[in-house]
């Protein structure tokens, strides 16, 4: 057995989790600590919790919370673009931690793996976008991001309308809030032929993907995309309220 599938919901952190069953714990607990951390710092700085904006911790800030601030003033957002990658990338540096050799913890299709086999990630850019497409994402040292945004699909907020933005980077913070960004930049097809301008300035960028009313725009280096069903149901979403914790 190589793992199985953990759904996870904490408040407002839904995940699905991959891994062996007895590494979940690990993974529950990283999450809520992350989130205390967040929340803590949050109360003691309204601005961190509330700006789009880049902004700059205040006083002695967690290592979280600076990592956070750093990612989301390289891609131009506010360090709360970054919280959905923060959350996966801890959940799965815990696992590994405790002794798992492969984890995937998806936070609302941010995504952070730490993987020694290949593994397949499917593209849903909504109901209308006829393509059924994966990622054949092949194993490389480390924990890494290919997160997502969009404007269409989900309940992120994003100020463009971008049926999917996907970003790879080994920093899953930065993954995270430069797909933010790039979702923001795109609400027409038409801005698919600039949209990844400010990306290419940021050495930690390795590809990127966007699509908008059907229009595909690809840049850099991002894993093989396949043709492949994908299956709808597998998408991390709630579920029926849950005991804290539960998997």
């Amino acid at each position: 057995m190589r793992w199985e599938r953990h759904h996870i919901e904490i408040e407002e952190s839904i995940l699905t989790v991959l891994c062996q069953p007895e590494f979940v714990q690990a993974g529950v607990e990283a999450i809520e600590k992350t989130r205390r951390v967040i929340s803590s710092y949050a109360s003691c700085d309204r601005i961190f919790a509330e700006t789009h904006a880049p902004h700059t911790p205040v006083g002695d800030a967690p290592a979280l919370i600076a990592h956070m601030c750093r990612a989301g003033r390289a891609a131009g957002t506010g360090p709360m673009a970054t919280v959905a990658g923060a959350v996966a990338e801890a959940c799965v540096k815990a696992i590994i931690a405790a002794g798992a050799c492969e984890a995937v913890a998806d936070n609302g299709g941010d995504i952070a793996l730490f993987i020694r086999e290949p593994v397949y990630i499917g593209l849903y850019a909504g109901r209308d976008f006829p393509a059924r497409m994966a990622f054949h994402v092949r194993p490389r040292p480390g924990v890494f991001g290919l997160c997502t945004s969009a404007g269409t699909v989900g309940h992120s907020h994003s100020y463009g309308l971008a049926d999917a933005a996907t970003v790879l980077s080994e920093d899953v913070l930065l993954a995270d809030a430069a797909a933010t960004a790039l979702g923001n930049r795109i609400a027409s097809p038409e801005d698919l032929e600039h949209c990844f301008d400010p990306l290419s300035v940021l050495p930690e960028m390795e590809g990127a993907l966007a699509i908008c009313q059907g229009r595909v725009a690809l840049w850099g280096a991002l894993p093989e995309l396949m043709k492949m069903d994908v299956d709808i149901d597998l998408i991390t979403r709630g579920r029926v309220p849950q005991v804290k914790g539960e998997v």
